[in-house]
């Protein structure tokens, strides 16, 4: 998993509340055992006018130009800006997939769905919650100015706006630590592997017949 450190990046406005997950990857894109190649099909019902399947070429679809990621001025956008309860609806990992595949590193709201929100840390996405009044405010400047971006210090725990102003948000300390150290679940279990080895080797050891067992 990346690290999350410091990041600065272009803003985007996803100006709707409820955003649930199937309209953040919908349904038929679940079928891929992999982790991989989600990013084309982020919001695809909102970004395309013609129906999306697996496997298509992004290149020969109809996308939306009223959709605010198909906007010239929020291409390249690494940091999306949402309403409230952002992520509702089906547990699907799926989401935080597509949404960092796409290029997101953040999402900021006044709210987000439980399991969207701790799916999110677990793949280098990070969610950060702000008062809602406070989320208005950067919509109204993301939307008046072209080119607006924000910079996003973990460590600090703190949004920085272009005019150089700091928007403070909490992060359980736990997670702060696997973002800033790039661990996701599978990273924390082999920072243990030489005493998995070890446990395995000693078990082997003493009972032998588990390994015939096993076979």
């Amino acid at each position: 998993m990346e690290k999350f450190t410091v990041h600065k990046g272009l803003a985007a406005p996803m100006d709707r509340e409820n955003v649930d997950t199937d309209a953040i990857i919908p349904k038929q894109f679940l079928k891929s055992i992999k982790k991989t190649g989600f990013g084309p099909n982020l919001f695809d019902e909102w970004r395309y006018l013609d129906k999306g399947e697996p496997g298509q070429d992004p290149a020969v679809r109809k996308p939306n130009p009223d959709f605010v990621l198909n906007q010239p001025r929020y291409q390249g956008a690494s940091v999306l800006l949402a309403r409230k309860n952002f992520g509702c609806g089906s547990s699907r990992e799926h989401a935080p997939w597509a949404l960092e595949q796409y290029g997101f590193r953040s999402v900021i709201a006044p709210s987000f769905a439980d399991i969207f929100f701790n799916n999110c840390f677990k793949n280098g996405l990070l969610p950060i919650v702000l008062p809602e009044n406070v989320v208005s405010t950067l919509f109204d400047e993301v939307m008046a100015f072209p080119g607006y971006e924000l910079t996003i210090d973990l460590e600090s725990q703190a949004v920085i706006k272009p005019d150089g102003s700091a928007l403070a948000f909490d992060v359980q300390p736990f997670r702060k630590y696997c973002l800033l150290n790039g661990l996701d679940d599978i990273g924390l279990t082999l920072r243990q592997q030489d005493k998995i080895k070890s446990f395995e080797a000693e078990r082997l050891a003493t009972k032998p017949w588990l390994a015939k067992a096993v076979a």
